[in-house]
């Protein structure tokens, strides 16, 4: 796992081959972070993040990388929320705050809003197209929040009402909503 940019980058975290994750290509990464940065976000604003199944923590440490203050990483494997807190642990870092617990009761219960919402959910979750959906309905989004959530190549999101735009790399499938008022 490599950090693509901020001041983190290129540096590498091994992760345990007994892993089930399935991680974010490094290409698939760089690109959808080059998109958010030049048309979405704004990393040197000091954001909030919120990354959901965060799997080995690739993206946290990107997130906390470019310069959120804070990102709140949602992992219910034992064994993975482990690895992302000794991640965090080796850069030094307490912008991070590791939460082991399953996604859908967080959302549930959250009451903190989120400039940048980023889901990797496993591609067979059974209700992965109820992600965006319950995330608007439960306002976890800021004014001009936006949500990326990836997902295989049989989810189209392009009917719903806060859909943006969908990026595709390789088999990698990213699609963008947004929060932002009218």
């Amino acid at each position: 796992m490599r950090v693509i940019s901020g001041i983190y980058k290129r540096r590498r975290f091994d992760v345990p081959k007994s892993f089930k994750a399935r991680p974010t290509t490094d290409f698939a990464k760089e690109n959808i972070f080059n998109v958010l940065c030049n048309n979405y976000v704004d990393f040197e604003e000091g954001i909030t993040a919120l990354d959901l199944f965060a799997g080995t923590g690739s993206i946290s440490i990107e997130l906390v990388s470019r310069g959120c203050d804070k990102v709140i990483s949602v992992e219910k494997d034992p064994a993975h929320y482990a690895f992302i807190c000794k991640v965090m642990e080796t850069v030094k870092t307490d912008k991070c705050i590791p939460i082991r617990g399953d996604v859908f009761k967080f959302i549930g219960s959250s009451r903190e809003k989120f400039d940048l919402i980023f889901a990797d959910p496993p591609y067979a979750l059974p209700n992965l197209n109820d992600i965006p959906r319950i995330i608007f309905e439960k306002g976890l989004l800021k004014d001009d929040g936006i949500l990326v959530l990836e997902h295989g190549k049989e989810n189209n999101f392009e009917d719903d009402p806060h859909f943006l735009e969908r990026r595709v790399y390789g088999s990698v499938n990213f699609s963008i909503f947004s929060n932002k008022e009218e």
